[in-house]
């Protein structure tokens, strides 16, 4: 049991779903292991950082930006539209007072945190659009399908201008039922992964380490919190001739699959690496770091990198100004296999009046 003065945190267990704790017991501190018979995880730093660079992502290994309604979406464009919810998202943290300080951002986390960003980032978006925001869809694609199929055949699309975000007037500037169709997926890919791991990097950081010490930083408490809990647990790449003159044990016909999750969590990398330690980030370049990369590998890092750790900044220090805090009660969380690696639910409440849950 811990002791009376020990950290809060300490008295909570993460609860990982069934394969990835089986990852972690069984292949953590390995450099590569074969998961499948077509199938080899890459776990070690120097080799991951040897794979990563041997080619880019195709169209098909990037998460966000795969072809859309078979419509192949190219560089060009995918860095377009990374553009256009960036200028949404500068137009929302640009505001006198982005979050008002009669906020309240108590409540189950991460879904607290992502409805304030929808409302936040969207503004006064069509409902047609902002319904594309539901945590629901990313359960059922079939249901998010049927949504956008709806929404771009329904009569009296909305006008272009300044009313609207950047991210919907290219759906109110598309011609045509097809163009509109392709515009709302569009806005499903751009705009809810951003709110998606805003909403569950804080969520992540509040369980593993809150409350936290006055002299931490948010930005030390969010590298911290990717470490343990990264946004992506594994990075696939398709079978190449590039990889088995890499290293021998990668046949031509295996898929890698880069294992940030074990990484992360190397001994040989990280002093007390099961530990939450925002303070080691004080002596440590993320962006140089030997195995770090919540954000993708450094030859491709993601663009929404830039958009996502000023929003989770600006929500961290809200929480912490107005002390909201994990409720007591709450011992266990759990992180389904999912692809955005996050705890399912953490209550959060005012210091002084949280209950158990």
């Amino acid at each position: 049991m811990p002791s009376a003065t020990s950290h809060p945190s300490s008295r909570r267990t993460t609860v990982f779903a069934p394969r990835l704790q089986a990852l972690m017991d069984e292949h953590l501190g390995k450099d590569l292991v074969r998961l499948e018979p077509d199938t080899i995880g890459i776990a070690g730093a120097e080799l991951s950082d040897r794979i990563l660079s041997a080619r880019r992502a195709t169209e098909t290994e990037r998460p966000t930006f795969k072809p859309l309604h078979g419509r192949s979406i190219s560089k060009v464009e995918a860095s377009s539209v990374m553009r256009t919810i960036g200028k949404d998202v500068r137009s929302a943290l640009e505001q006198p007072r982005p979050v008002p300080e009669w906020t309240d951002l108590s409540g189950p986390w991460p879904i607290t945190g992502h409805r304030f960003l929808s409302d936040m980032v969207l503004r006064d978006d069509p409902r047609r659009l902002r319904v594309l925001m539901s945590r629901t869809l990313e359960i059922d694609p079939k249901l998010t399908w049927t949504t956008i199929v709806a929404g771009a055949a329904l009569p009296r699309r909305p006008v272009p201008g300044p009313h609207l975000t950047h991210l919907a007037n290219l759906f109110a500037e598309a011609d045509g039922y097809h163009d509109r169709r392709y515009a709302m997926g569009i806005y499903r890919r751009a705009a809810a992964p951003v709110c998606f791991t805003v909403s569950t990097l804080v969520a992540n950081a509040l369980w593993l380490g809150s409350p936290f010490g006055e002299d931490v930083s948010n930005r030390n408490i969010l590298y911290e919190a990717m470490r343990l809990l990264p946004p992506s647990w594994n990075l696939l790449r398709n079978r190449s001739p590039e990889y088995p003159a890499i290293d021998g044990r990668i046949g031509h016909g295996d898929d890698i699959l880069m294992l940030p999750l074990l990484t992360h969590r190397d001994p040989a990398l990280w002093e007390a690496p099961d530990e939450f330690r925002p303070e080691r980030w004080d002596d440590l370049d993320p962006d140089n770091t030997p195995g770090y990369m919540p954000f993708g590998h450094v030859s491709e890092r993601c663009w929404g990198r830039h958009m996502v750790m000023p929003l989770a900044e600006l929500l961290l220090d809200h929480i912490r100004r107005t002390e909201l805090v994990v409720a007591p009660g709450q011992r266990q969380a759990h992180v389904p296999l999912v692809g955005l690696l996050g705890v399912k639910a953490v209550h959060i409440g005012h210091r002084s009046k949280v209950r158990h849950v």
